[in-house]
Formats: structure tokens, sequence, C-alpha cells
């Protein structure tokens, strides 16, 4: 009988292992010096909206769709049931929380993110890339911050 429950339970691992949940974790922030990446003047960007798209690799339509809101820190957090291994998944900026940062950075608009088992991940925990807004007017002090980006190598 004993051998009988450790089959039983060695068979039904995996269906209880791929019954876990992903969290899909994220922040938005805004360029406020209008670089097209995150620096030392960028803030974090709370109660601002971003949406989880999944599309079929082949047909393109819509499978699953989220969205979420971003909190204090400027972090989202998507909580996933199910694994899209066949399809294609990206975190979307829908909406700023901040009417001088509205603008989507073309290129930090979007985020892909991989929402399956099957690729050798052991995490439950899926991060995607910061997406950002760009400031209206980038701040005064952006020419000082950016010289510590330059490289001061002579080549």
């Amino acid at each position: 009988m004993a051998r009988f429950l450790i089959v039983l339970a060695l068979c039904m691992l995996p269906a209880i292992v791929s019954a876990a949940p992903f969290h899909l974790v994220g922040k938005c922030y805004c360029d406020t010096c209008r670089v097209g990446f995150e620096t030392d003047a960028s803030e974090y960007l709370p109660g601002s909206i971003v949406k989880l798209e999944c599309k079929s690799r082949e047909s393109q339509q819509v499978t699953y769709t989220d969205t979420a809101v971003t909190d204090r820190s400027g972090s989202y957090k998507f909580l996933v049931d199910r694994d899209f291994g066949d399809d294609v998944c990206d975190v979307i900026l829908v909406k700023s929380s901040h009417s001088e940062c509205s603008v989507p950075n073309g290129g930090r608009d979007r985020a892909r993110v991989i929402l399956t088992r099957n690729n050798g991940m052991v995490s439950d925990v899926r991060y995607a890339n910061n997406l950002g807004f760009l400031k209206n007017t980038p701040l005064a002090a952006c020419p000082q911050i950016l010289q510590k980006y330059q490289d001061s190598e002579d080549v």
C-alpha cells in the first residue's frame, strides 16, 4: 500500500506543480530626462495602469488580457493562473498617473514576458522589464545627471 501511495504521489506531482500560478512583476517609471532609459533622476509612478496581453503565435488572436495598477513604489503585479507556452505575452503601458509624464516611451512601452514552465525556469516569479513614460519637459539638472553615463575612456 505504501508503494502505491508513493507512485501515486510521483504521478500527481507534475500536475500539482503546473497548477501553481505565475507571479508577474515589474515597474513603471517617468523618464525625467527624456533619454530613453532609467537614470538616477527617474521617478516611479504610483497609480499608473498596465495591461498584460497574450496572443496566439499563429493566429495573433488575443487569448488572455488583464490589467493592473501600480502601487506607491510604481510596482505592479499580475497573478496568472495558467501556462501560456504557445502564446506571445506582453505587458503594455496603458495610462500614466502623472499628467506631466504621460507619453509612452517607444521601445519602453511594452515588455515581452515568458509565462511557461517548459523552459527550465524553476521560480513561479516572472520579471518584466521596467516600462517608461517620457516627461513633457526634461529636468534642468539632466545634463549634469547624464554626465556620469558618458564614457570617459579615450579610445
